[in-house]
């Protein structure tokens, strides 16, 4: 038996986030009142609670803020993984995105560390995840 990792569901919120990580693009939102950018994707800026939104493209680059080596998975598609990183990442544009470093070396990741954005294919319709890899290690 094959265990399939679990695919976006996107919601009227997320919709643009995950067509554009489809095409390999890394948007946030940002704030056309008060110019805070922030994620995860919502109606509502959390600063100021504008609705007046836009998405914004990313470099793709950011540190690392803080990190958990998962060795015990919640379910058994992720235990088939298992161990992997979960990790904070401080995006060069300003939000903290929760994601996972993966690649090579990822289980030497640590604190301040640069990292790049890449994409982990997810199931059978296209679905593209966006994950990290350390700049160090990175091609």
């Amino acid at each position: 038996m094959t265990l399939v990792l679990p695919t976006p569901e996107p919601n009227a919120d997320s919709r643009a986030f995950w067509q554009a990580a489809s095409e390999r693009r890394l948007v946030v939102r940002q704030c056309r009142a008060c110019g805070e950018r922030h994620f995860m994707p919502r109606s509502q800026c959390p600063a100021c609670w504008s609705d007046q939104l836009e998405w914004i493209d990313c470099s793709g680059l950011g540190t690392v803020y803080s990190f958990s080596v998962v060795h015990r998975a919640p379910t058994p598609e992720f235990g088939a993984i298992a161990p992997y990183v979960i990790a904070l990442v401080d995006l060069d544009e300003g939000p903290r995105m929760f994601t996972n470093v993966v690649g090579p070396g990822a289980l030497d990741v640590s604190m301040g560390e640069r990292v790049k954005l890449t994409f982990e294919p997810r199931g059978n319709e296209g679905a593209l995840i966006p994950q990290f890899t350390r700049m160090a290690t990175a091609s």
